[in-house]
């Protein structure tokens, strides 16, 4: 029990450091910790607001993967992996790397917009929490909204039995979310299969020429694998990759 009281002390201090070191402009209050009964049948604010940052932490994961643009590009990037056959090269570190940096990139205007609206008045005192969650998720519902396909937001609203709302804002996040998140991975999906096609032609192109010259207990992939990296090199895969990746959330 100590011990992961010591963890969350910890984790408490680093996320203040790197929230006020680069998210805030204005430095963190300080919170007090008290071990023990406090006398008093009134839960502790202190302790209630730990709990609060703890758990912010632990679904901050989920957050960034089915609300930002992180979920189009990390299946991207794998299928780009997946139809070079190159098993783990690029690393997955790599690859939810350049995810990660590609999202900040991608999310910078909404993030900065909630900033703006939600988070430096909340942190002035200017409104309270609900306006500042209120005002937050305005910019995010923008960018999901854009992203999402009418066929899929139907599928939730009619679920829920959910009035149709006369503008976005009136879209509640239950609904949103889920049907944000199928978009995303119906277009991945779709930009994937186009990736395929060309080094799917090479690999029949290999298998083939080895079928004809009798060659058949040699492995396609170790002859396809060199002109796949050939071509994909040439036409600077990576470049194009992105590229489509950033011009896709434009539309």
């Amino acid at each position: 029990m100590k011990n992961k009281w010591w963890i969350a002390l910890v984790a408490v201090q680093l996320a203040g450091l790197i929230f006020q070191s680069h998210a805030f402009a204005e430095p963190l209050p300080n919170v007090e910790i008290n071990f023990g009964n406090t006398g008093s049948d009134q839960p502790n604010p202190s302790a209630l607001s730990i709990l609060l940052l703890i758990t912010v932490l632990s679904i901050a994961p989920a957050i960034l993967v089915l609300m930002t643009s992180f979920t189009r590009i990390i299946i991207v990037l794998s299928f780009v992996r997946t139809s070079l056959g190159t098993q783990m090269m690029p690393p997955n570190q790599v690859l939810i790397g350049l995810a990660m940096f590609l999202t900040f990139f991608i999310m910078a205007p909404t993030f900065s917009q909630v900033n703006e609206v939600a988070l430096q008045p909340y942190l002035k005192g200017e409104i309270s929490q609900t306006a500042a969650f209120e005002k937050a998720s305005v910019p995010m519902k923008a960018f999901m909204f854009k992203q999402t396909r009418e066929k899929d937001l139907k599928l939730f609203m009619d679920y829920t039995k959910t009035e149709k709302p006369e503008t976005f804002e009136d879209i509640p996040l239950t609904v949103l979310i889920p049907a944000y998140a199928i978009s995303e991975i119906k277009t991945a999906f779709q930009m994937g299969f186009l990736i395929f096609i060309p080094f799917l032609v090479i690999d029949m192109i290999v298998s083939s020429t080895l079928m004809a010259m009798g060659m058949m207990m040699l492995p396609p992939v170790m002859i396809s694998l060199p002109f796949k990296l050939l071509l994909f090199v040439m036409v600077d895969g990576w470049y194009l990759i992105v590229k489509s990746l950033l011009l896709s959330f434009n539309t």
